[in-house]
């Protein structure tokens, strides 16, 4: 139902275009929140753009694309720790770095169109980023996904959701926040 393409000079059209369409998403992120702060960071939505598109010109950001024809609908951003550094809940998070190493791969965000939502772009998005880690040479994968009882908005749910995360073969590490968890898995 679904095509999923890497983010590349070639999609960069496609998802800026998502992007525009929703206003920047949230507030002008350009989902540069967790890779390392630019000079730009947060300053606005023009030099998160601006910031976002140079990283995907020298191949330092990755996302797993979700397409339906041409019309990208939605987007997991992944990469290595050095590429998405800057994690929510991170005193906790580091907390149990004592007992589990660093990832190769972290899986960060999500973003879906609000006109898309509940058609499965998520968890398109987490599978299509795991077969691009696998053809990057996979190694252990990190998400920081939500445990959602209950009702939650979509639109908080940046993190996805950890039943999304358990379909797909993630086991639970250990918890960061009131329902956020560190998932982690093996990609070969």
């Amino acid at each position: 139902m679904f095509t999923i393409r890497a983010l590349t000079p070639d999609t960069w059209g496609a998802y800026a275009d998502l992007i525009d369409r929703n206003k920047g998403v949230w507030g002008g992120c350009w989902c540069m929140g967790f890779h390392p702060k630019g000079p730009g960071w947060g300053v606005s939505a023009d030099l998160n753009q601006a910031e976002k598109r140079a990283l995907v010109w020298a191949d330092t950001a990755h996302a797993a694309l979700v397409f339906d024809g041409e019309t990208c609908l939605g987007w997991a951003q992944y990469g290595g720790p050095a590429e998405v550094p800057r994690l929510k809940n991170r005193r906790a998070y580091e907390a149990g770095l004592a007992k589990t190493p660093l990832p190769d791969w972290r899986i960060t965000c999500f973003f879906v169109d609000p006109k898309a939502r509940g058609r499965g772009v998520a968890d398109a998005a987490l599978n299509g980023a795991l077969g691009l880690i696998g053809a990057a040479g996979g190694g252990t994968v990190e998400g920081y996904p939500d445990v959602v009882d209950g009702k939650m908005s979509s639109s908080f749910l940046l993190h996805g959701t950890a039943s999304s995360f358990e379909r797909l073969g993630f086991q639970r590490d250990r918890p960061i926040g009131k329902t956020r968890w560190v998932m982690r898995r093996q990609v070969v």
